[in-house]
């Protein structure tokens, strides 16, 4: 199935900001409750499963004779169907 993105923000904020946001959502995730994001017209809600997979990833960007930039990427997903993919065996 192709990528559909449901919610989508970008902008230059604080680093206090973006701790405040990230507090919240770990406030949330450790709470079970439910995740509302809201920007402007947009708005959705997420409910993560009991246990999802996270990802963390770093990447270098840019030219490779010009000015880089740095991004961290933190990433939560699980099946929307709430079936979290069973567990390995190995024999």
């Amino acid at each position: 199935m192709p990528e559909e993105v449901l919610f989508e923000f970008e902008t230059k904020m604080e680093r206090a900001e973006i701790a405040g946001y990230l507090r919240r959502v770990a406030d949330s995730m450790d709470a079970g409750d439910p995740i509302t994001l809201s920007a402007g017209d947009q708005s959705t809600t997420l409910d993560p499963s009991a246990r999802p997979v996270f990802e963390v990833n770093v990447e270098r960007e840019g030219p490779a004779d010009g000015p880089t930039e740095l991004s961290v990427e933190f990433e939560i997903e699980w099946p929307e169907d709430g079936d979290d993919g069973g567990s390995l065996s190995i024999e």
